[in-house]
């Protein structure tokens, strides 16, 4: 079981230790991964295999909202269904008493290619439980059936639907998880470039920020990583982007949130786990805001695996309760 008491590594001493570019981590090497990232790693391995064909994009799905199922916490918590226009959403809140005012907008992972409500109540459950918010999350229409920009539009949808209830911008605070992450952020640009205001705060979890996959992570956590693979990223990012000549290059911050003017964007708390591929996306993003001026916030939980949040481990409970302090800081 992995050392509970130091989830966290201290980024400051970290860095000032081992050099920022390979982004490697103290003691973290392929052959000597937990029994639990194995055994995340084989399952894994099943599910995603990186084809987008229908029948297995099916079966990604399906697993998905099984994985939902299994370990959503249900104690203390109800749903509501809605529909927002045409796009299928949830509210998940407290059965006692908790925080009317605010809400937590969740945006699910799944690589723009999966997740499902089911597959969201995972994280929005916790959310809800550990922010003690109502949590609204929504089901954007996935790649490649509905390329970029359709993940954005819901979204777009959804935030509207919030202000039009009357709840103000800064009473949302936005959450995402991995290709929920990178919704979060193209989001808060899109407000952005509307001249609206933003969110309360951003919460992202093992964010996906660099869609041209050139983070030293790719290589330096290639053999670490029990979830994801250079080849299963791939083939998600060429769903997501599509066929239309038109489309954006990976570099364009309309897909890759990391190289976009980020000035003005909300408080970031930023969560990442250290044998993550995508570390760096996390790594850098917290870079490029504090560099533009933005509050955040970078936590690197050694050992940890791509949205580990879901999974019921301690460093997942640590993780939650340090979401809910930074809710509580923000609020």
């Amino acid at each position: 079981m992995p050392d509970i008491k130091r989830p966290r590594l201290n980024l400051k001493r970290y860095r000032a230790a081992h050099p920022y570019a390979p982004s490697r981590v103290p003691g973290a090497d392929a052959d000597a991964l937990t029994p639990m990232m194995k055994a995340i790693k084989a399952v894994h391995s099943v599910t995603s295999t990186g084809s987008t064909q229908p029948e297995d994009l099916e079966r990604q799905r399906s697993a998905q909202e099984l994985f939902g199922r299994l370990v959503t916490p249900n104690r203390l918590i109800n749903t509501t269904p809605l529909t927002i226009g045409t796009i299928p959403a949830e509210w998940v809140r407290m059965n006692q008493g908790h925080d009317r005012r605010h809400v937590v907008l969740y945006c699910h992972g799944g690589g723009y290619t999966c997740g499902q409500l089911g597959y969201a109540r995972v994280l929005a459950s916790k959310l809800a439980l550990t922010t003690g918010c109502d949590v609204l999350s929504f089901e954007y229409r996935l790649a490649p059936e509905h390329p970029y920009p359709a993940a954005v539009e819901d979204a777009q949808r959804v935030w509207d639907y919030l202000m039009f209830m009357g709840i103000g911008a800064h009473d949302v605070i936005v959450a995402g998880d991995s290709a929920g992450g990178n919704l979060a952020l193209e989001l808060a640009l899109t407000i952005k470039q509307q001249g609206r205001h933003q969110p309360r705060a951003l919460i992202l979890m093992s964010p996906w920020t660099d869609l041209s996959m050139s983070g030293p992570s790719m290589e330096s956590c290639r053999e670490l990583d029990p979830m994801l693979t250079e080849t299963y990223i791939d083939s998600c990012r060429i769903a997501y982007r599509g066929i239309d000549p038109n489309s954006p290059d990976w570099t364009d911050p309309r897909l890759s949130p990391l190289f976009g003017d980020l000035r003005g964007l909300p408080p970031t708390l930023i969560q990442v786990g250290s044998n993550e591929i995508l570390k760096s996306d996390a790594e850098r993003l917290y870079e490029s805001m504090r560099a533009q001026g933005v509050y955040a916030s970078l936590e690197i939980y050694a050992e940890c695996w791509h949205v580990f949040q879901q999974m019921p481990t301690p460093h997942a409970a640590q993780a939650m309760d340090s979401v809910g302090r930074f809710v509580q800081r923000m609020l």
